[in-house]
């Protein structure tokens, strides 16, 4: 390859990693709260003490034990061994029924790992 071409892909390859709001100043709470409110506040609420939807109540939920939260529903995650850190919530997030390996009521998916990275910093932020 000569030094023009792989200028090229070089730039390239910058430009494409700095788009992503995962790689140009991290995850972004704001706009994971927006993502939040398009994807899970229809079965989830986030003030403290706040009764649960369909989902249980997500304040304090990062660092949590999951199935912890006295929610009933989910029974996939009762007695787990699972705490809520950003891997887990990153895999959680990616596909409940595989992260369990049974069904759960939880179906959403949240596909592209730069909204992931901002609903867990915005997470984050319930406490």
């Amino acid at each position: 390859m000569n030094k023009e071409k792989f200028l090229a892909l070089g730039i390239a390859l910058a430009v494409a990693v700095g788009s992503s709001s995962a790689f140009a100043g991290g995850p972004d709470a704001k706009k994971g709260g927006e993502e939040f409110k398009k994807k899970c506040k229809l079965c989830h609420e986030v003030a403290q003490g706040a009764k649960p939807k369909v989902g249980p109540t997500l304040f304090g939920i990062v660092g949590a034990k999951a199935g912890a939260t006295g929610f009933e529903k989910y029974e996939a995650l009762k007695g787990s061994d699972v705490t809520w850190d950003d891997a887990n919530l990153d895999k959680w997030l990616t596909d409940p029924k595989a992260f369990t390996g049974k069904a759960t009521k939880m179906t959403a998916k949240t596909a592209k790992p730069e909204d992931r990275a901002d609903l867990i910093a915005y997470l984050k932020t319930l406490k």
